[in-house]
This record gives C-alpha cells, sequence and structure tokens, in this order.
C-alpha cells in the first residue's frame, strides 16, 4: 500500500489520522500514536485475527479517540459493535493479566507484549506493520513529526480528485443528453411507426370477407391470369334499401378479365346477366364447415349461378369457366357501397354524356349533353341506369358500366393516389371493407401482390367489350327479355383468351397472306360444291353429321357420306382440283378451315369429280370450326380504358 494511501482525512477533527491495515484506530497528524480500539490494551481485548477486514468506527470510538487525544492517560475501551466475539472481554478477562496476555500471544503476527514510546503513549504494534519491510514503518512514523502530510489520492478523501473544468463536463453533459434524446427519439418513433403499420394492415386484412370455392387455379410469373369480377345486388349499407327493383344475392355484373402472360396487355369480357346458358354442379361450404352440391340446371338465366339455392360465388367461377373453356385463377366480389365510396374518395368519375338522361328507376338526371363528375349515390345511379339509354337492356347499361370502369381506372392511375401513403390507405381502406375474395387472395399481402403484378398493364392495352349474343329465339318477338350466345362471333374471343393473344396483333381472319388471297378468290354457290366426306379423326359418327348440317343447315346438297378414312390423321384436310379453287373457298368459308388445310392439286379436276374433306382429331361437332381465330370479330365494339371519347346515349 502507499504511505499516502495511510493518511485519512478526519472531518470530526479536522486534522489527518494514520490509518494502517488491519488497525481501524488512527492518529492525528504530529501526535504520538494511541493503542486501536482492537489491540490488547488495559481492558485485555485481543486484537482481530490476521486476515480481518478493518472494523468501521461507530460514535462511540470517534468519541474515545478525541477523548485520547493527547492525554496519553487513558485507555481506549473495546468497541460494543465489534464483529469477532473475541474482540469482547468478559468481566473475568478485563481482570486478569495473564489473560490479556494469552490473547496477545494468541495472534501469531503480534509480539509477546507492546511496546511504549519515551512520551509513555503505546506505540502501534509490530503486527500492524507486516505490509512493509522491516524498518519502514519506523522510518514513516519518524517522518510524520518533521514534514506535511502528503496530499490524498484516496477516493474517499473529499476534495481530493481534480474535477474536469465547468466548460468541458457541460459540453460533455449536452452531447450526452443530446445522444439521448436522439435515440429515445428514434426508438419511439421505431415503435410508434411498427405499431401503427401492423394496425393498419391488421385492420384492412380484416376488411376482407374471404369464401373458399374449393378450386385452387395456381399460376406463376410467366402465366396468364385470369380475375372474374362480380357485381352484386346486395343492398346493404346506408340508404341502399331504397334503391328501386327487386333486391337479390345475385350477380348482376360480371366481367372476366384476363390479364397477358408479358403483362402488356388486357381484356375484359362483360357477360350479360341474362344471358340463357347452363349451370353446372357446384359444391358450397356452409358456416358450419360442412359442404354441400348445389345440382346444376340447364338453360336458365346467368344470374341464378349465384345466390339462387344457396349458390356462392363459387358456383360463378365454375360456370364461366364452362361457357369460356377459360381456367379462372381468382374472383373479386364487390357491392352497391364499392361504387359508391370509391366514387367519392377519388373526387368523382367523369363520364361523358351524349345525350339527356331521365331514368325513373334509378333517379339518374341528365339534362343536357357534356361531361359530369360523378360520386355517391349519382354514381350508383348512373351504373344502374338501363331503361332510358340503347335498347332500354341489360346490355345497354353494361355498356355504361364500361365507361364508369375505365374512367375510374384512370381516375386512380393519374390522380396520384397510388403514389400518395394518405390517398392509398383510403382507397384500400374502402376497397376492402366493400370486397369479398376467394381464400387464394384472402389476404391483403396476397392483394397487393396481385395489384402490383397487374398493374404493369398499360391503359392504352386495357380492352374492354361484351359477349356477343342475339335475342333468345324462343321468346316471343314482343317479350324478349334474354338473350344467348351468338357462336360464330363468340367463338374467336373464347379463343383469344384461351391461347392468350394480343387482341391488337391478332385480324380477324387470322389467316395472314394467304387468307387475304383467299378473300380475293371467287367463291362458288353452295348447291354448286360438291364434296365427299371422310371421317379420319375420334369423333363417332362425325362424317354423317357434318354431311346432314352441310346438306340441311348450309345448302350444299351434293355433298356425299364416304364413311371412314382409310388412315387416321390429327387435322383436317380439303383435297380439290385447280378449276375447284371457289368450291373449296366456300366450303373452307363455312367449315371454319384454315389455310394449312387446303391442298389444291396443279391439275384440274373431272367434270364431276368431287373434292375430298378428310376430318381429323381437330374436328369437335358439325357447324362448329376447325379453326377458330384468336381475335375480336370486327363487328364486335371495344373501348380501351384510356378513351376519354366515349359517351353514354
Amino acid at each position: 500500500m502507499d504511505p499516502a494511501d495511510q493518511w485519512v482525512f478526519n472531518p470530526e477533527t479536522g486534522s489527518y489520522e494514520l490509518r494502517l491495515p488491519g488497525r481501524p484506530g488512527a492518529r492525528h497528524a504530529g501526535e504520538q500514536e494511541q493503542p486501536s480500539p482492537g489491540s490488547t490494551g488495559p481492558a485485555g481485548t485481543p486484537p482481530p485475527a490476521r486476515g480481518t477486514p478493518p472494523r468501521q468506527r461507530g460514535p462511540e470510538t470517534r468519541a474515545t479517540s478525541r477523548t485520547t487525544s493527547g492525554s496519553g492517560s487513558s485507555p481506549a475501551p473495546a468497541s460494543p459493535r465489534s464483529p469477532h466475539p473475541a474482540a469482547a472481554s468478559s468481566p473475568s478477562s478485563a481482570s486478569s493479566p495473564s489473560s490479556a496476555s494469552s490473547a496477545s500471544s494468541a495472534s501469531p503476527a503480534s509480539p509477546a507484549s507492546p511496546a511504549m514510546s519515551a512520551a509513555g503513549s503505546p506505540a502501534a504494534s509490530p503486527g500492524t506493520e507486516e505490509a512493509g519491510p522491516p524498518g519502514r514503518a519506523a522510518a514513516r512514523r519518524a517522518g510524520t513529526r518533521r514534514r506535511a502530510i502528503p496530499g490524498q489520492r484516496d477516493r474517499r478523501a473529499s476534495g481530493s480528485r481534480r474535477k474536469p473544468s465547468r466548460k468541458a463536463k457541460k459540453k460533455y453533459g449536452r452531447t450526452r443528453k443530446a445522444l439521448m434524446w436522439i435515440g429515445g427519439t428514434l426508438s419511439l418513433l421505431l415503435v410508434v411507426g411498427c405499431a401503427g403499420a401492423w394496425y393498419l394492415y391488421q385492420r384492412l386484412n380484416g376488411n376482407l370477407t374471404k369464401v373458399d370455392v374449393g378450386i385452387e387455379n395456381e399460376y406463376g410469373d410467366g402465366d396468364p391470369v385470369n380475375i372474374l369480377f362480380i357485381g352484386t345486388d346486395t343492398r346493404t349499407g346506408e340508404g341502399n334499401d331504397s334503391y328501386g327493383g327487386e333486391a337479390s344475392e345475385g350477380n348482376d355484373t360480371t366481367i372476366l378479365m384476363h390479364f397477358s402472360a408479358d403483362r402488356k396487355h388486357a381484356t375484359g369480357l362483360s357477360i350479360p346477366r341474362d344471358l340463357i346458358t347452363d349451370i353446372p354442379d357446384c359444391e358450397v361450404k356452409r358456416e358450419d364447415g360442412s359442404t354441400e352440391v348445389i345440382p346444376g340446371e340447364q338453360h336458365v338465366r346467368f344470374n341464378r349461378s349465384m345466390g339462387y339455392e344457396g349458390r356462392d360465388p363459387g358456383c360463378v367461377w365454375r360456370t364461366v369457366q364452362q361457357l369460356t373453356g377459360v381456367e379462372i385463377n381468382h374472383f373479386i366480389m364487390a357491392d352497391f357501397n364499392a361504387v359508391k365510396e370509391l366514387s367519392t374518395a377519388v373526387d368523382g368519375v367523369p363520364v361523358c354524356i351524349e345525350e339527356p338522361i331521365h331514368d325513373e328507376k334509378t333517379g339518374f338526371d341528365a339534362d343536357t349533353p357534356g361531361t359530369y363528375t360523378l360520386e355517391g349515390e349519382d354514381a350508383l345511379a348512373f351504373v344502374r341506369t338501363r331503361h332510358s339509354v340503347g335498347t332500354g337492356s341489360d346490355l345497354s347499361r353494361i355498356e355504361l358500366q364500361k365507361q364508369f370502369l375505365a374512367s375510374l381506372a384512370r381516375r386512380i392511375t393519374e390522380g396520384g393516389y397510388l403514389s400518395s401513403p394518405t390517398k392509398l390507405y383510403d382507397l384500400a381502406d374502402i376497397a376492402t371493407r366493400s370486397l369479398t375474395v376467394d381464400s387464394g387472395i384472402g389476404s391483403l399481402n396476397d392483394l397487393r401482390h396481385v395489384a402490383q403484378d397487374l398493374g404493369q398493364v398499360p391503359m392504352s392495352d386495357m380492352n374492354f367489350l361484351t359477349l356477343p349474343v342475339v335475342d333468345n329465339p324462343d321468346e316471343p318477338p314482343d317479350r324478349r327479355a334474354t338473350v344467348v350466345i351468338d357462336e360464330d362471333r363468340a367463338a374467336p374471343i373464347f379463343e383469344m383468351l384461351q391461347q392468350d393473344t394480343d387482341p391488337a396483333a391478332a385480324s380477324q381472319e387470322g389467316r395472314g397472306e394467304d387468307g387475304a388471297n383467299a378473300e380475293e378468290q371467287e367463291r362458288a354457290a353452295p348447291e354448286d360444291v360438291r364434296v365427299d366426306v371422310y371421317n379420319g379423326g375420334d369423333v363417332f359418327g362425325a362424317a354423317q353429321d357434318t354431311l346432314e348440317w352441310l346438306q340441311n343447315e348450309e345448302g350444299m346438297r351434293l355433298a356425299t357420306n364416304k364413311g371412314n378414312a382409310p388412315h387416321a390423321q390429327e387435322t383436317t384436310t380439303l383435297q380439290y382440283g385447280a378449276n375447284q379453287a371457289d368450291q373449296a373457298a366456300t366450303l373452307a368459308d363455312v367449315m371454319g378451315l384454315p389455310d394449312s388445310a387446303l391442298e389444291q392439286r396443279a391439275e384440274d379436276a373431272g367434270e364431276r369429280e368431287p373434292m375430298v374433306l378428310i376430318l381429323g382429331n381437330d374436328f369437335r361437332a358439325a357447324g362448329e370450326p376447325i379453326e377458330v381465330p384468336a381475335a375480336i370479330p370486327d363487328d364486335v365494339e371495344t373501348i380501351t380504358a384510356d378513351d376519354e371519347d366515349v359517351c353514354a346515349s
């Protein structure tokens, strides 16, 4: 131990005291040594054992120190708070010198008797100086009577350590406080931000209503996507019960939205609710977890595919797949509130009106032609209007809906609603509260992924059209209320969706240069077409069915059934002589034959020699084209999402 560390300032006496290892007592500066309370003294108290920590001095010890300082006449009594039982003397040991002597000799570090100084004061026990070399303690005691006490370096000495300057301390304190505030603020923002984001995600996610339709048609990044959008006639919500007509849970609006594999073009096909079609059997899941198969119906309205007999959106899904031959991946269903709230959230949807409209059933009124910005109740009334526009049928209402949806899409993308977090959240909150989706996209993250993926399609390449239909021939002309598919015009559209063909790149004929030459070829009259029909495919009775169709439906009376072909073949072919090109062109038109099926010989055919038609495995049924051009027919009206010139009339 450093000698300077043995001197401790006593604030009660105002002087320094020497505190040696193993001795709780001390002496004042400039005074002779006094016996410590723990050493052997007149009271016969033995010193503490070697290695025992020094005793803390209580009030009694300090009082004794003040009493004995400089007198040399009164011994220091043992402290009553001594931690060592041996330090407390019994009455017998206090009066017996031999007891004191034996107690003193019990410590191997202590001599047989204490030494006394020349002044008559007790000297410090040599046993307390064992930390230093021999003679060093005596020299140190002698030095204390000649020189000043060295400066204290002990932490316990008040005012003994150099303090940093006020300026440095103030600067360090400000810096540390600033760092603490910054760190705390960032931590708080992180916690609040994460909690807020989690709350918003859970809120939007909880808004969604999910339906397990029992169908999983997965798709990858490089696959086309087909989503079925359904609008219901459900009238829940404030003010919705006041609308005219009878409410139902049927699919009032249905749009099959096809997105190409390269996400460069999309086609929305509207299916009229009054279309007469067949509804297949469908399995629905009830709220209690049980399943039930709803029997299908034939030759009924399309909007019976949901709501009736407990059918759910999965039944609409199955019906559209059967109708179009297109595999559907997901469905999204919205109600009346979606139209009202979304149109309000985007500050109105602009629509063009070419002629005044006054619809008593929906309450929509537009007195003068022009552009109207519609939101809320007005927007809903517009998309429900049909009696005062066009033919007054559901087909006329579909035209208004296509115009409204295209304008809404432009409003959202061009109005900055997707780039503003606040606006985007408002739209998402409204949309999720009004939507029902299949379980495959039953989370907000799934919907976000689909939206980001499909949102790559440019507005100029997003087409909307209506499924080609004709009036139902089974209804009286003056009471027609339903429609049926126009097979010839609908088939190319279905083929286009199935093959994922770009509408802008495909032509109606789909035959290329040879097809153009065929258009220039003269056609023979149907009654002049002479052909022998062979069945080279796997459809039983194909030759006979085709013969009857050609003769009875197309007026080709010279057609003949030749039975089975000598060899089976995959594709249908038509063989003819050079002088039969006009007959071949007429037959190719009605059969829907591709250019690859036409095999013209160089030489002419005989005067009554028939052409040879061999039906291959690509033959499906009599009257159905062998090859359907994957294109939108020229006489089918379409609009694109970026077309602002479409007006309701």
